[in-house]
């Protein structure tokens, strides 16, 4: 066994001896990279800019633009609204207003990025209820190329012309002002994440430790690791082309904190025990980073695996995040174990203060003993492995009702602006009237099938879901100006269109599934209103997250073989095992199944948000996978060890209760850093801090605790049951 780790014990003397170097290195490198690398979020945006330009939405969207040389979908407007009625003087202005915006656009003489504006009242006629008109959407055309903070700058000078007490002006809104908005409220929050994670890692840590310094140590590994996570991935992004959308660094924050300090209470521990034991400040150094480095290594390289495994998806928005979070955890894993052991054998018993270790003391928890021996007996392991998963089973089931959202308006607080004019909209139209979904159906001459196209527009509006549609029966003019405007038919004459308004969130769970509903429905109603042969195209921002829903479900197979496969990998050449890395993953995936299940419970009943955005499944499941393998090689890990020079019963009494305190504490931290990404006000930040931390407690005190070893009494057969009888 020496020798097997003769490669530990050379790294741990260098480390140890050269100490101060180390140390002065750690230091160098951090000046470097902040002065020289740019920082995560330089040039970074929301998660449409990890859309990409593969989806069948955006290439109906840009062919439509081209087909019929007019733009009927946009993602910015100006709302303006009155439940007691506009009066004919604002209605007027809304009209005037947008027509002479118009008219400097096509003289070349406009000095906004307003392209074209289209005011929308909803007067009596127009409404389902009749009544005065309230509400006026004017809809603003910019220039397609411009990210969403552009559009949205352009929206609101249009909106600063709107200076009068009767124009009742609510504010700019839409899908990129919910993007911009998104972005803006994600960076001025993450702060919030980082003082609140270093205040609960250092309670955690001061409390386990009952020391002052040792949480100086985990925040300090901590804080590098965070520094240069954030500056390496915002130059890869640069570098390689990969996105780091800014929704990923809260994510980055928690998960650096997190697995730093994790891999340092663990180096922490061992100190501990080696000064309880009598070793001086430097023995017990080179004796801890030998016992943990192989542990270390092992478990980083099977989360960083994990996570990476997201770039296996054909998803851009999932390859986005899969590197972002790999160098996380890489950086981590990097700066454990050179700084910590460093640190370690410089501050010696120190780190420990006020309360060093006590000589001859050995950390033992009594109750986890007796725990852990009642759970060798078979029976009550058998019992034990049964309950929980049928617990967990029994979590999991709500994950049937798992309804997946893009990112609706509803993900804002309540008093957003953003918000609050979209809800202004909504009152006065229908919830999807800011982000219509546009229907395409190509087929030769089909411009001229004026009765059949009316019969679809009929049936198209009584589908489920559907408030209004508008479409080639709407527009007066003669059939040869229709044609010829581009609006609904196309001037080739091979392609119509209709604008269908949803009645939900155009971006939620229930308008996604209300589009998914008439998309298979509509070959019956082509049928039906004699325009068979016509092919259907869908384009919009509901059509674009059904197409993103749609994509995540071969992609969730598809990563989950790939981590399985990496996580099964590590564990079978680490335990040097094979039954055993099956039930571990096997555990791992159970526990995964049931916190979904639960997040879903939680979110569909408790909250008012509309289904789960559509990657927070998925970054979760990568996640708590990989880190429930880092945490069962840190757990079995010492049981084998443990195991090679005392039979399996003993092996698990020992081994189990000597590392509980700190895989304890580290789950707390890890659950704690994630937990607290809910800071950030926005509803996938509550939905993943919801999955990450209450999965992390759970695969902690639950499936660690007491499934995993039940498993292990169980594969250990009757050899334990000998040795129990033995003892009496």
């Amino acid at each position: 066994m020496a020798g097997g780790r003769s490669w530990a014990n050379r790294y741990a003397a260098v480390v140890v001896r050269g100490r101060w170097l180390v140390l002065a290195g750690v230091a160098g490198l951090v000046y470097a990279v902040m002065s020289f690398l740019p920082p995560l979020g330089h040039g970074s945006g929301g998660l449409a800019g990890v859309v990409g330009t593969e989806s069948e939405a955006i290439s109906a969207q840009i062919e439509a633009v081209q087909r019929f040389r007019m733009p009927l979908l946009t993602r910015v407007a100006v709302v303006q609204h009155d439940p007691d009625g506009l009066n004919p003087y604002a209605q007027a202005r809304v009209v005037l207003r947008a027509l002479a915006v118009n008219k400097e656009s096509l003289q070349g003489t406009t000095t906004s990025g307003v392209r074209l504006a289209l005011p929308v009242i909803n007067r009596p006629e127009l409404g389902a209820g009749g009544g005065a008109a309230t509400t006026a959407v004017t809809y603003l055309f910019t220039d397609p190329a411009a990210d969403f903070g552009k559009q949205t700058e352009a929206a609101h000078q249009y909106a600063s012309d709107i200076d009068r007490p009767g124009d009742h002006l609510v504010g700019v809104t839409g899908t990129a002002p919910l993007q911009a908005e998104q972005t803006t409220i994600v960076r001025n929050n993450v702060r919030w994440v980082e003082i609140g994670s270093v205040a609960v890692v250092a309670l955690i840590v001061g409390v386990t430790f009952r020391s002052v310094l040792a949480p100086a140590v985990t925040l300090l590994t901590a804080a590098v690791t965070y520094l240069l996570t954030a500056r390496v991935v915002g130059a890869g992004a640069e570098l390689t082309g990969f996105s780091a959308p800014a929704q990923l660094e809260p994510v980055l924050v928690a998960l650096s904190l997190g697995v730093a300090t994790d891999y340092s209470i663990f180096f922490l521990a061992g100190m501990q025990r080696g000064l309880a034991h009598g070793d001086d400040r430097h023995t017990a150094a080179r004796a801890t980073t030998v016992e943990y480095l192989p542990i270390v290594l092992v478990a980083g390289a099977t989360v960083a695996g994990g996570v990476l495994a997201l770039v296996a998806a054909e998803t851009t928005m999932f390859r986005a995040f899969g590197p972002g979070l790999a160098v996380t955890v890489l950086m981590a894993l990097l700066i454990s174990v050179t700084l910590v052991p460093a640190l370690l054998a410089v501050l010696g018993r120190a780190v420990f203060w006020p309360l060093p270790p006590r000589p001859g003391g050995d950390g033992q928890d009594d109750d986890a003993g007796r725990m852990v021996r009642l759970l060798t007996r078979r029976w009550v392991a058998a019992f034990v492995a049964v309950a929980i998963t049928a617990l967990l089973v029994l979590a999991a089931l709500p994950l049937r009702d798992l309804r997946e959202s893009f990112s609706p308006m509803t993900s804002l607080p309540r008093d957003n602006p953003v918000r609050v004019a979209w809800q202004a909209a909504a009152d006065g139209f229908g919830p999807g009237v800011l982000s219509p979904t546009e229907i395409i159906l190509n087929r030769p001459g089909i411009a001229s099938d004026a009765g059949p196209l009316s019969a679809l527009q009929s049936e198209i509006g009584r589908q489920p879901g559907v408030a209004r549609v508008l479409g080639p029966q709407d527009f007066t003019l003669p059939p040869q100006l229709r044609q010829e405007a581009g609006l609904f038919l196309a001037p080739d004459g091979g392609a119509a269109r209709y604008l269908a308004v949803l009645d939900a969130d155009p971006l939620g769970a229930e308008a996604v599934a209300d589009l998914r509903r008439l998309e298979g429905r509509m070959p019956e109603l082509l049928a039906a209103s004699d325009l068979g042969g016509a092919s259907v195209s869908y384009a919009g921002d509901t059509a674009l997250g059904l197409s993103l829903v749609e994509s995540t479900r071969p992609d969730v197979v598809r990563v989950a073989v790939v981590i399985a496969l990496v996580d099964l990998l590590l564990l079978v050449l680490f335990l040097r095992a094979v039954v055993a890395p099956l039930y571990l993953l096997a555990a791992s995936f159970l526990s995964l199944a049931a916190v979904l299940g639960l997040t879903t419970l939680f979110f569909e009943h408790a909250t008012e948000e509309q289904g789960i955005v559509f990657f927070v499944p998925f970054a979760a499941g990568a996640l708590l996978i990989s880190l429930g393998s880092d945490y069962s090689i840190f757990s079995v890990g010492y049981v084998r060890a443990e195991s090679r020079n005392r039979p399996m019963r003993e092996a698990l009494v020992v081994a189990i209760p000597r590392s509980r305190r700190a895989i304890t504490a580290a789950g707390l931290a890890l659950a704690a850093s994630f937990g607290l990404v809910a800071l950030v006000p926005l509803a996938q930040f509550r939905e993943l801090a919801f999955a990450l931390g209450v999965g992390v407690v759970l695969d902690v005190f639950v499936v660690r605790s007491w499934l995993v070893p039940a498993l292990m009494t169980l594969e250990a057969g009757r050899k334990l049951e000998e040795n129990a009888e033995k003892d009496h």
